[in-house]
């Protein structure tokens, strides 16, 4: 008789039975499985990847995040657009970026790009050329002067050729790249952030003189079956950007299932913010997912209690 333990209970099989025999070896490949563990492969992936060959293809380095998620921003300093009479922050609403991450022996690269009117077509071309998927372009905002585009893009395959096809796109393009240098940028801002922070129930950062939130869907987003962490774009975004005397500019973009849409419109336009787009940025996206930007320059008291109701029609994590 071979005795072993499976589940908790104790199995016997007659060594003369041959089916006994292969359900051993199957239970005994089980057990080991479960002794020995797996280990995520983004994780794996992202431990063996030179970022900085990745870096130096693109131009541009990035850094680390949560997710096993390279990410390079690429704000369009170059650029001064005004948007009712507000001078944008390249952080507010012009930050191109680009996030990499493992899948398997290769990478998935996403990204949103900041493009001019003029810039769209050769970058379009030279990505199209390069096997770069386009998965959206349209607006962010209106009345913007001059007027930009956001491009978002989807590769899959080694990363550093992604990085060099990418940096092919981009240089068509007046985005700035390379090590910007220069003094770092203000890390506060002229608000009072802990009253945004309490009355949207989440913590906030502040960079480049912008006030900023990414706040993560209750489910777990995927793309073409591949988790998309928040750096890669899944995040409620929600962007403060001073004008002063205690008011405020806001931006950024409500993720969103279908039977979201609507309340969260409403909630806002009954709170006066605007919605100036309404629209995709991926393909394959589980669950199906729209993106609404927004925009108001007012109270920041009063507009942060707006964000908050059209927050409270999401499914988001909760703290």
């Amino acid at each position: 008789m071979v005795y072993f333990m499976l589940g908790g209970k104790s199995m016997t099989f007659t060594a003369m039975n041959r089916s006994s025999a292969a359900v051993v070896r199957l239970a005994c490949t089980i057990i080991l499985t479960g002794m020995l563990g797996t280990v995520p492969q983004a994780s794996k992936a992202a431990d063996n990847t030179d970022w900085s060959k990745v870096a130096a293809a693109l131009g541009k380095p990035g850094s680390a995040m949560p997710g096993g998620v390279y990410r390079v921003g690429m704000p369009r300093t170059d650029l001064h657009v005004t948007l009712d009479g507000v001078e944008l922050k390249a952080g507010f609403a012009l930050g191109s970026w680009l996030a990499f991450r493992p899948e398997g022996d290769s990478s998935m690269v996403m990204g949103d790009l900041v493009l001019t009117e003029t810039e769209i077509a050769p970058v379009m071309t030279k990505l199209a050329e390069s096997g770069i998927d386009i998965t959206a372009l349209h607006n962010h905002l209106l009345r913007a002067q001059p007027a930009t585009f956001y491009m978002h893009v989807l590769g899959h395959g080694d990363p550093v050729k992604l990085a060099a096809a990418l940096h092919e796109g981009l240089a068509l393009s007046q985005t700035p790249l390379g090590d910007a240098g220069g003094a770092a940028p203000s890390q506060t801002v002229d608000l009072d952030t802990a009253m945004i922070d309490r009355t949207l129930g989440a913590k906030g950062r502040a960079a480049g003189g912008v006030y900023q939130f990414g706040i993560a869907r209750a489910e777990t987003v995927k793309d073409g079956g591949m988790e998309v962490p928040l750096a890669m774009g899944s995040a409620e975004a929600i962007n403060f950007q001073p004008t002063g005397t205690g008011k405020t500019a806001i931006t950024g973009d409500f993720v969103l299932t279908a039977t979201e849409v609507n309340p969260v419109l409403r909630a806002l336009r009954e709170n006066g913010i605007e919605v100036t787009a309404l629209h995709n940025h991926m393909l394959d996206d589980q669950p199906r997912l729209f993106f609404m930007h927004f925009w108001a320059n007012d109270d920041a008291q009063k507009l942060a209690k707006g964000l908050r109701a059209a927050l409270d029609k999401i499914n988001i994590t909760r703290s």
